[in-house]
């Protein structure tokens, strides 16, 4: 069942939530691009199904995750010079939390917040924890190629994200997502494969727009109430910056 207890009002920053809906071609239109002229390749609902039975409990449960375990945890670390960054792992099989972290790049530049997710995660003694392939991994943030090779190495089959790269370099003033991909990879507006040998990713707000309509008004309102939290945090670190944290990609 949906949650009723979220019911933010609609709230303009709900735009940054549509990218989902209108991402750009992986076709390049001359300059830099990708290697490969191929359409980009995403999971479908059979994918989806093998992670969990119904959709809108699983939505239903990773907006709770961000408001109200990741953002307490961000809230307090946007205050210490970190970024916005945070993530959760979830087990498959109840969705019932096995950890949930915050960035921490104020203490190491490489502590994104999946990355400090994932040690957090491999912390837990052998018998204690489920396997990666067992869980599900959230990150608020579409994670970055440092995170993404985390993700991989680290035996996830799937991960869930709220804001994509557009949301970060133009809502939330980080824009090295993006250009890494583009200097390095050459993958063009961040546009790689969602589905691959390794994992299927999934943007949350393109997973609500095809909900139904009698559940996707509350998720809508609860996205919308997201993204205007993330932009009061984000205003936080971006007021820190150079004050302390030693971040060399502010």
């Amino acid at each position: 069942m949906v949650s009723t207890h979220r019911k933010h009002p609609e709230d303009p920053t709900l735009g940054m939530l549509r990218g989902a809906m209108c991402r750009r071609s992986s076709v390049p239109d001359g300059g830099p691009g990708p290697r490969h002229v191929t359409a980009i390749r995403r999971p479908d609902e059979a994918d989806l199904a093998r992670i969990t039975a119904d959709k809108t409990v699983l939505i239903d449960r990773l907006l709770d995750v961000v408001e109200h375990e990741i953002v307490p945890l961000t809230r307090a670390g946007v205050r210490e010079g970190n970024k916005i960054f945070g993530g959760a792992v979830l087990r498959k099989s109840d969705l019932s939390t096995v950890v949930v972290v915050t960035n921490r790049e104020s203490v190491n530049p490489l502590d994104h917040g999946e990355i400090a997710t994932i040690n957090a995660f491999y912390e837990i003694p052998l018998g204690e924890r489920p396997r990666a392939a067992e869980t599900i991994f959230l990150s608020t943030h579409e994670p970055c190629p440092l995170c993404l090779g985390g993700l991989t190495w680290g035996g996830w089959d799937n991960f869930f994200y709220l804001f994509s790269y557009e949301d970060t370099k133009d809502a939330f003033s980080i824009p090295h997502d993006i250009r890494l991909n583009e200097e390095i990879w050459r993958v063009k507006d961040g546009e790689y494969d969602h589905k691959n040998r390794y994992w299927c990713a999934w943007h949350i707000p393109a997973l609500i727009e095809a909900c139904d309509p009698a559940v996707r008004g509350d998720f809508v309102r609860c996205a919308a109430g997201l993204a205007a939290t993330y932009a009061e945090l984000s205003a936080i670190y971006q007021a820190s910056k150079g004050s302390g944290a030693e971040i060399p990609l502010a």
